[in-house]
């Protein structure tokens, strides 16, 4: 659904007439404003299937840092693969790497097996070390939830359900005329939803659901 789609359908239930553009009045402006704020919070609540997505680093000797482009500082990961080595990759804390970088003689090298995320890049890309040192080429990756952008133009397509950013940006808009009590109705409508929507994708991975330590 395209995002001056998304607008109409708001504000029909909002008892408002339909618009042909996004900037058409105050109150579209309003209304397309939160369903922006609503798909990020929807985008938070699941790693959707459709924001999954996967990032490939190949490695040269003697380098540690690497930028993953395009995924800005918003995604989550999965896991990491060290496709070359074939065997998985394990997060650690910084504390972890500058001890292991920092204060061990002879820093080891080798095929990378950890990584943690260190700063971001001029692109606002985030930065992730690996350790050991590669000491060659090999293939990782890491697998991310990434969230869409902002939706900007009124011909973008959300890519995760419509129908919970629909609601929610309906209980938003009732919350922001004061109308308490139909806010509270509403908002309860779109955490339902947004519940029924997560555990339809959740069935299908059950072992997303499960915790285990590693």
């Amino acid at each position: 659904m395209t995002y001056l789609e998304i607008v109409n359908k708001v504000l029909v239930r909002l008892r408002e007439e339909e618009v042909t553009s996004l900037n058409e009045n105050d109150y579209s402006k309003l209304i397309s404003n939160l369903v922006n704020v609503t798909k990020q919070e929807v985008e938070n609540s699941w790693n959707w299937a459709a924001l999954r997505n996967t990032v490939t680093i190949t490695t040269e000797e003697g380098l540690f840092n690497w930028v993953l482009v395009g995924c800005g500082t918003r995604f989550r990961v999965l896991d990491a693969y060290n496709a070359t080595q074939k065997s998985w990759m394990y997060s650690r804390p910084t504390e972890w790497m500058d001890q292991n970088f920092a204060f061990v003689d002879n820093t080891a090298t080798g095929a990378p097996q950890y990584y943690a995320f260190n700063g971001v890049d001029s692109n606002q890309d985030a930065q992730v070390d690996v350790y050991p040192i590669p000491d060659g080429v090999y293939t990782l990756r890491f697998n991310i939830v990434q969230p869409q952008e902002d939706l900007v133009l009124a011909a973008d397509i959300v890519t995760i359900p419509h129908e919970p950013i629909i609601e929610g940006t309906i209980a938003r808009a009732i919350s922001e005329r004061g109308e308490d009590g139909g806010s509270n109705d509403q908002e309860f409508r779109y955490k339902s939803m947004l519940s029924d929507y997560i555990a339809i994708e959740a069935g299908r991975r059950p072992l997303e659901t499960v915790w285990r330590a590693i």
